[in-house]
């Protein structure tokens, strides 16, 4: 499998995040497969935290000429928030008392020196997929958990996926005492089930589908 190597690897794993090494390098072969299929049309990622994955991604985008923008209100997931099992004091800004991880995604990108191939896009995933124009070579789902949040991510930017394009998943857990289901069945099976769609691989907790309608 092809890896990312040098100071990039390093940075990506000593970024916050919830991205297995194993499974970055997965998205990263993904990534450059759909550059090939698909060549010269952008990528999204959905979901970018701190810019662990993006790492990965963005560097991918960047070997196939094309521009990766990352859509983040930078708020935090639900499981993120005060009170909640995967909150991270460190990234509560002190003037507002909320979650904010953009000042640290726009460190990582800089530290990374991928300011160039990564488009930094602050909102809602749904709005701004409902004003998107441009067929893409690749999305990764790695938003919210809610299963309505979920489900919205899939509708919003499924459609815009290019025939042969791949669609990319992050935290799918077939079994509920692993992990939340709503990537699961709301995405992948959603997916799967559409028939646009079929499976190319499944590494820990990202699976990679293909467009194939």
């Amino acid at each position: 499998m092809t890896k990312l190597s040098g100071e990039r690897r390093t940075i990506a794993l000593d970024t916050t995040g919830f991205m297995p090494e194993v499974e970055g390098d997965a998205l990263f072969v993904a990534a450059l497969a759909a550059g090939k299929a698909c060549p010269g049309m952008p990528m999204v990622e959905i979901g970018s935290y701190c810019g662990r994955s993006t790492v990965w991604f963005g560097s991918a985008a960047e070997t196939c000429n094309t521009l990766l923008f990352a859509v983040d209100h930078h708020g935090g997931s639900e499981e993120n928030q005060i009170g909640w099992e995967w909150h991270d004091p460190t990234l509560v800004d002190a003037t507002t008392g909320r979650l904010n991880t953009l000042p640290h995604f726009e460190k990582t990108m800089s530290r990374a020196g991928l300011t160039d191939s990564v488009r930094t896009v602050v909102g809602d995933s749904p709005t701004i997929a409902s004003t998107w124009t441009q067929q893409i070579a690749m999305c990764f789902i790695d938003g919210g958990h809610a299963r309505d949040v979920a489900a919205n991510d899939y509708a919003a930017w499924n459609g815009h996926i290019a025939l042969g394009g791949i669609l990319a998943i992050h935290d799918v857990f077939t079994d509920p005492e692993l992990g939340g289901q709503a990537p699961y069945e709301e995405i992948y099976l959603a997916a799967i089930n559409s028939g646009k769609f079929v499976d190319v691989s499944a590494t820990g907790s990202l699976r990679v589908l293909t467009r194939v309608k």
